[in-house]
């Protein structure tokens, strides 16, 4: 892990010490492998998608037409923009702070630890959606998870299992969500080939059944849950391989391929089937798969969601374990958040506070689990945004491995775009989602200046050597 020693008090601040070489205490005398670059596409896809689990909402809330025009187009004015900016801080800011540390380094602590906040509620409210989903799928081969006991301790047994297998390692991780996503692809390959013969383009064309109304807070939210979280993947940047090179490669293969497995899929099922969309719930493309090809292919895609809903949750549980031990090397928590498993060098401190959050959110509805998280990661994208462009005009000949090839008023105009969806985000959410985040971000504010008085008072150990430096005009 990288991380930077805190700069001498005589120094001007845009010539701190380059975040690159020194270690932190949470570091073991033995260096861990690193990720290379193909676990880390696989990993920001699993941050990011997991495959058409989950699009479903999108055709029952505005159909066909406008579902197939969204993930289209929502790549170009969301995805590639946040992916561009991951791509441009986490190779100068290469630390496991990730998002955390630019708020921080562009607007000060205050901001870099409600940055902390909202994106790490989001996060775990987002972990806590994939065994609900993946019980979702298999409510349809076993009945009895429908509701009650079974669907609680199938909820719970889940979760603490993905948790543990988390605990095991990274690299175990990284090369599991390689075999997931291909396994849980398989299913949706086969359909759509199957379902060639059978399209009718003119399916596509529909806008919905007479007498559906367009549910615009369903559609949105479907859109950004299903194509957000690119920037997730910037709190394992301390465990990346040559981070400022792998980073932009992964981002761009990653974007690329997320893309077309969402698009395949639902062009394949819309323009051979007939429309019902009350039908388009989570959960339906199993009943389409056996009514395309059968009841084996309906089976195989079941299995297929588990897989992506494993590849989903540990993907995000370590961007979440990973940023809380982030936190603490740059002294925006006590060092013993940033403790690391002796045995397998994963921060267990961050699985566990991730796990017991996710556990206590996951029995809302699916699709208030949707809205929260998305409204608390509006908030966290809008200060990301802010803390792009400021780092620009703040820090102009900062050291950048990898640079977005646009002027300060390009890079305003590419964050206003996506920042204008966020508004309508907001805006589209519902009274409980207001209260949820608003109560979250005002505990937020009061943990910063909790943290800020247990610092004054000594209360626990911090590490205060944890500023985040860069290297400006060649100078350290």
């Amino acid at each position: 892990m990288q991380t930077s020693s805190k700069s001498p008090s005589n120094m001007p601040d845009e010539q701190e010490l380059p975040i690159s070489t020194a270690t932190t205490t949470t570091t073991t005398a033995t260096e861990p492998k690193k990720l290379s670059l193909v676990p880390l596409i696989f990993l920001i896809y699993f941050e990011v998608a997991g495959g058409p689990y989950g699009e479903e909402p999108a055709v029952k809330a505005a159909g066909p037409l406008l579902a197939i025009i969204g993930f289209l187009v929502f790549p170009f004015i969301w995805s590639i923009p946040e992916a561009l900016i991951t791509a441009e801080l986490a190779t100068s800011f290469p630390g496991n702070g990730g998002f955390v540390i630019w708020a921080e380094r562009a607007f000060g602590p205050f901001w870099g630890s409600l940055m902390g906040t909202w994106k790490l509620l989001s996060g775990v409210i987002n972990i806590a959606a994939f065994p609900v989903l993946c019980i979702d799928y298999m409510k349809r081969l076993i009945p009895a998870l429908e509701s009650g006991l079974p669907r609680y301790f199938a909820i719970l047994g889940s979760t603490l299992s993905l948790s543990f297998l988390n605990y095991t390692g990274l690299t175990i991780v990284g090369y599991a969500a390689v075999v997931l996503a291909f396994v849980s692809l398989a299913p949706f390959i086969l359909m759509s080939l199957i379902a060639l013969p059978k399209i009718r383009p003119h399916r596509w064309m529909s806008l919905g059944q007479k007498g559906v109304e367009k549910d615009w807070n369903l559609f949105f939210n479907t859109l950004f849950w299903n194509l957000n979280f690119w920037d997730n993947v910037s709190t394992l940047a301390g465990e990346v391989e040559k981070p400022q090179k792998t980073f932009p490669k992964a981002l761009f293969v990653a974007v690329i391929f997320t893309c077309v497995a969402y698009l395949i899929p639902l062009l394949a099922v819309t323009g051979s089937l007939p429309l019902n969309q009350n039908e388009w719930e989570s959960g339906f493309m199993a009943q389409a798969a056996e009514l395309i090809a059968g009841k084996w292919l309906k089976v195989f895609l079941e299995i297929g969601a588990v897989l992506s809903a494993i590849g989903l949750f540990e993907a995000q549980l370590s961007s979440s374990s990973f940023q809380v031990l982030g936190m603490a090397d740059i002294g925006s928590l006590p060092k013993f958040f940033g403790l690391r498993s002796k045995w397998f060098n994963t921060p267990w401190v961050g699985i566990l506070i991730s796990t017991v959050i996710s556990l206590a959110v996951s029995y809302m509805d699916f699709t208030d689990i949707i809205s929260s998280a998305n409204f608390l990661y509006s908030l966290g994208m809008l200060l990301e945004f802010a803390s792009f462009v400021w780092l620009r005009r703040k820090l102009p000949t900062m050291k950048r491995p990898y640079r977005v090839p646009l002027r300060l008023p390009g890079l305003v105009i590419m964050c206003l775009i996506p920042s204008g969806f966020l508004v309508v985000i907001m805006v589209l959410a519902t009274k409980k989602v207001y209260l949820v985040s608003g109560i979250m971000t005002v505990g937020g504010i009061g943990w910063y200046f909790l943290m800020k008085f247990c610092k004054a008072k000594k209360l626990f150990k911090f590490n205060v050597d944890g500023e985040v430096g860069v290297e400006e005009n060649g100078h350290s």
